[in-house]
């Protein structure tokens, strides 16, 4: 990777290298030491924005919840350079910490910092929308970890444009620090956040965007090209959804990043990955890697741009 300008995360003051390696994979695909290899791969490659959630990965049989937090803790304890890396977490899916109420937003936040081994979560997500809990409840609760320094800056996933519009309407009105970041579901073949209003309050409100599944389960790197790709040997667990996207619009998607992959001697995921973060709001696309051999397709995008009839080639592919 070249030495790429580092991007704003909104109106805070953290900045990363415009690519977030996803931790899902840490404590599941990923044992402890094929993780650490990643993460010094990633930082050893130019990256330096490491995503994550406190519910990584309780869905593994024999997984409580907190693996992929205490994988990247042990990574942090053994490697030293906390100062070097931006971490962001999430609360809401943990067994023992579930939904946005503020005492479990305090303590599931005290959790995460044990088990990253800091003092510090930089960016700190509201997972998922509770619909449970008063929304003015959770947005104090951010608040206060901000002003106690547990967290840096506040960020939304999986909410709705209303939602967010009524988050950052009640942090005004309260006096709360606001939001700087949301997280949706967005990609080449995903393209709803255009066109629901996430995009537009994301525009209004200076968010910056971390979109996750960024590659489809992996259909965008291109290793899904027909039915039985998908049930192979050594197909990977998330293969299953990927291949619902081998539909002939997925094929036509395919065929315009292998036409842009093969102009710019680099892969399809590369190609995948720079679309999603030349697209307006977004900072950076969140990617992950199970391997080191994955990781130099993802690092490759931070530094590829793509024409504008590149840009609309695969927009058209898609639409």
């Amino acid at each position: 990777m070249a030495q790429h300008a580092p991007v704003r995360i909104g109106s805070s003051e953290l900045e990363i290298v415009p690519l977030a390696l996803g931790g899902n994979v840490f404590g599941w695909t990923a044992d402890r030491e094929g993780s650490f290899e990643v993460l010094d791969a990633f930082l050893a490659g130019g990256g330096d924005f490491i995503d994550t959630a406190d519910g990584y990965s309780h869905w593994v049989p024999g997984n409580t919840g907190g693996e992929s937090e205490t994988i990247i803790g042990q990574w942090l304890a053994a490697r030293g350079g906390r100062d070097d890396v931006v971490i962001a977490t999430k609360v809401s899916t943990h067994p023992e910490f579930s939904g946005l109420a503020a005492d479990n937003v305090r303590a599931a936040a005290d959790a995460s910092l044990a088990r990253l081994g800091t003092d510090r979560i930089d960016l700190y997500y509201a997972h998922y929308d509770d619909a449970e809990t008063p929304l003015e409840e959770t947005v104090a609760a951010f608040s206060a970890l901000v002003d106690a320094g547990k967290a840096r800056a506040i960020g939304v996933s999986n909410y709705t444009a209303e939602r967010v519009a009524e988050w950052i309407g009640i942090a005004r009105a309260g006096g709360y620090h606001l939001p700087v970041a949301l997280q949706p579901h967005y990609n080449l073949v995903e393209r709803d956040f255009e066109t629901n209003g996430l995009r537009e309050v994301a525009e209004r409100e200076g968010l910056a965007v971390f979109p996750y599944y960024s590659l489809a389960k992996g259909f965008l790197a291109g290793k899904y090209r027909d039915a039985a790709d998908a049930t192979a040997p050594g197909a990977s667990d998330r293969a299953a959804g990927a291949a619902e996207y081998l539909d002939a619009r997925g094929r036509r998607v395919l065929a315009a990043l292998d036409a842009a992959a093969a102009a710019h001697g680099t892969e399809v995921a590369t190609v995948a990955l720079a679309w999603l973060r030349q697209q307006p709001v977004v900072a950076a696309p969140i990617a992950s890697a199970r391997t080191t051999a994955q990781l130099p397709a993802l690092l490759a995008s931070v530094d590829l741009e793509l024409s504008a009839a590149e840009l609309a080639a695969l927009g058209a592919a898609s639409a």
